[in-house]
């Protein structure tokens, strides 16, 4: 009978022990290089490292520099410069990556306006001036990109009507900086955002309080019923920078937010409203408006934008004219509106086979959320006589989460009671036709049967 062979780490062959070892994520790679000089020498085994230099700094062959340093010996650095962002880095790098490569192709005057990653010292330096620690995830973002410069269009999207223009710049750090807030009712907030035109800004929540959660992100909804200006309720836009940053990037380059006039429109579209009646097929967009909208009194601005299209397979006797429009409007509370008038925002367009019709319109509701279909009714070009209705899908639009101010809260009895008789409204005669500089301050109100 054969002897048994005794089997220890030195004699078990490289192979098999280079594959248990590239299982192992990097921490346990180097607690392995200290058990013995075997494992020390299988551990440094540079094509293991090559791994590591992918899934966590995105770092490719073609990347790497120079060429001739080995791939752990890259790991280290990038490590020694970023480890305290191992976690986040390449998710948010490569939310930056996919970002550049879609806008740089469709609107490459707003990469030009990205700002440079700043450097761990700038942030330290800001965390002492506000006395507040960031979170890592947007450290760690601001390495790679400090922001943009305050221009037009902003990189975290645009929204135009008639009246009002909205586009907000990314901040970087100095500019935030001087916009901390320390007082009442937006103590220890930070803004990320900001738009010239408007105001407006999204902060995120340094520390818990005011009944915020720490680095929530939200956008600030002055209390109009309350007597005391802090009180401030807030639309939630998010409950991390990553999260917050990372969503909005996918769904840009995914092509979930329109790319109009060579800016980011933030309109949601959802794939099933999408109506078709014979040749022509209607889908919608939506859009919630913060800075128009209000929790105390409940009014809740949306926008929506229609695309009518004639297959480009219809006869050309198909063509027709849009002559009026019905819809049938619905909010929360069970309470319907009829609405019914002529054209689209003034306008009577003409349909014919591959062409397309877009326009943007707006409603208000007094509840969080409701819902608006319809049809539009058309005329042939050649038969004047002949007379259809084309469907609009229904499409719902609600309100994101909210928070209601903690001022109201404490002094909600001396508060006034809700207003909730305000009606939905259509407002088709509110259109995106100006430029958008020209456009002038909003009153914040859908104008009625305009």
């Amino acid at each position: 009978m054969a002897a048994a062979v005794e089997l220890s780490l030195e004699t078990l062959p490289t192979d098999p022990l280079l594959l248990v070892l590239s299982f192992l994520d990097y921490r346990d790679l180097v607690s392995c290089s200290y058990v013995n000089r075997r494992l020390n020498q299988l551990a440094n085994h540079d094509p293991l490292w090559k791994r590591h230099c992918e899934k966590y700094w995105l770092l490719s062959e073609s990347k790497r520099t120079p060429r001739s340093r080995s791939w752990k010996a890259s790991f280290k650095d990038y490590y020694l410069d970023l480890g305290r962002y191992i976690q986040h880095y390449a998710t948010l790098k490569k939310a930056w990556n996919d970002l550049e490569t879609y806008l740089g192709q469709r609107c490459p005057r707003m990469i030009s306006s990205l700002k440079d990653g700043v450097q761990e010292e700038d942030l330290n330096v800001m965390e002492n001036q506000i006395g507040c620690i960031l979170p890592d995830d947007y450290r760690c973002s601001f390495r790679i990109h400090n922001g943009q410069k305050l221009v037009v269009p902003g990189l975290m999207g645009s929204m135009a009507l008639s009246n009002h223009y909205r586009s907000e710049d990314l901040l970087d750090i100095n500019t935030a900086l001087g916009g901390f807030q320390k007082r009442k009712g937006l103590k220890q907030c930070l803004p990320l955002t900001f738009c010239i035109h408007t105001g407006l800004s999204q902060y995120m929540a340094l520390e818990s309080v005011e009944g915020r959660t720490q680095y929530e992100i939200f956008y600030q909804c002055p209390d109009q019923m309350a007597r005391n200006p802090s009180a401030i309720d807030m639309f939630i836009a998010g409950t991390s920078f990553s999260e917050w940053f990372t969503t909005y990037v996918n769904n840009v380059v995914t092509g979930g937010y329109p790319i109009i006039r060579d800016q980011i429109f933030r309109y949601v579209h959802d794939k099933e409203c999408v109506a078709t009646t014979g040749d022509i097929t209607v889908s919608v967009s939506t859009s919630f408006l913060p800075e128009l909208s209000s929790v105390h009194p409940p009014h809740y601005f949306f926008t929506y934008r229609i695309r009518i299209e004639m297959s480009k397979n219809a006869f050309p006797e198909k063509a027709c004219q849009l002559d009026s429009r019905y819809w049938r409007i619905m909010n929360a509370k069970g309470d319907v509106e009829e609405v019914q008038g002529p054209g689209v925002v003034g306008e009577f367009p003409k349909i014919s086979p591959g062409k397309v019709y877009e326009y943007t319109s707006c409603t208000t509701f007094s509840t969080t959320s409701g819902y608006m279909e319809g049809y539009y009714t058309f005329h042939r070009l050649n038969n004047k006589d002949e007379v259809f209705n084309i469907r609009i899908p229904r499409f719902h639009m609600v309100c994101p989460m909210f928070k209601v101010s903690t001022v109201r809260m404490e002094t909600s009895q001396n508060e006034c009671g809700l207003n909730e008789d305000e009606d939905s409204t259509d407002t088709d005669e509110y259109e995106e036709r100006r430029r958008v500089l020209d456009i002038p301050p909003s009153t914040g109100r859908c104008p009625r049967y305009i």
